[in-house]
């Protein structure tokens, strides 16, 4: 896991650590000094820690003027036994939505497993951002299915063409005017 670094080639627009609005305003990284890890597994040390045991993110891009944010995540996000979606919403998101953040693009390529509780931050969270929106951008086929069965898929779009996403090739508002095309059919059909 160590190999899997956060997609760098959006450095030139945004870099969260840079970021005076940012919760990773002044972090600073080592590119040998490998410290986090999930469960026994070293992860890259561009990974930010959110307060979670099992799941990491990196804040990719941010735009105050449009409201919205790219977030990648890594690891096992895990509600039932460290209540990830609590440090995700407490640590990162209500940061983030204090600065008019209100359309979130969560990037879940690299999510490999999910375990539901139960919806109370989510249902706060679909609620804090009003006419904004969350979308899980490529879960994996169990994960979706996770998702599913702890219906947190009614309060984020997921799954459809949002699970076949090609991003990495380009600009981050070009990965929004596409995501944001797709999650206002999904708004409507709700």
């Amino acid at each position: 896991m160590h190999y899997i670094e956060p997609h760098y080639n959006w450095r030139a627009y945004y870099v969260a650590s840079e970021d005076q609005l940012s919760p990773f305003y002044g972090n600073e990284y080592s590119e040998f000094e490998f410290s986090n890890a999930i469960y026994n597994y070293y992860i890259h040390p561009q990974w930010d820690n959110m307060g979670s045991a099992t799941l990491y993110l990196k804040i990719l891009y941010v735009n105050y003027g449009l409201g919205f944010c790219i977030i990648e995540l890594l690891g096992e996000w895990n509600d039932c036994l460290y209540n990830d979606i609590m440090y995700l919403k407490r640590n990162i998101v209500d940061s983030l939505a204090e600065n008019r953040i209100d359309k979130f693009i969560l990037l879940c390529d690299n999510v490999l497993n999910f375990h539901y509780s139960d919806t109370d931050y989510y249902e706060e969270w679909f609620d804090d951002i009003g006419d904004g929106w969350v979308a899980a951008i490529n879960l994996r086929e169990h994960v979706l299915q996770e998702f599913e069965n702890g219906r947190i898929d009614q309060y984020m779009a997921m799954g459809g063409p949002l699970n076949d996403m090609e991003w990495r090739n380009l600009s981050p508002t070009q990965v929004f005017g596409k995501i944001s095309k797709l999650v206002n059919k999904w708004l409507l059909t709700e």
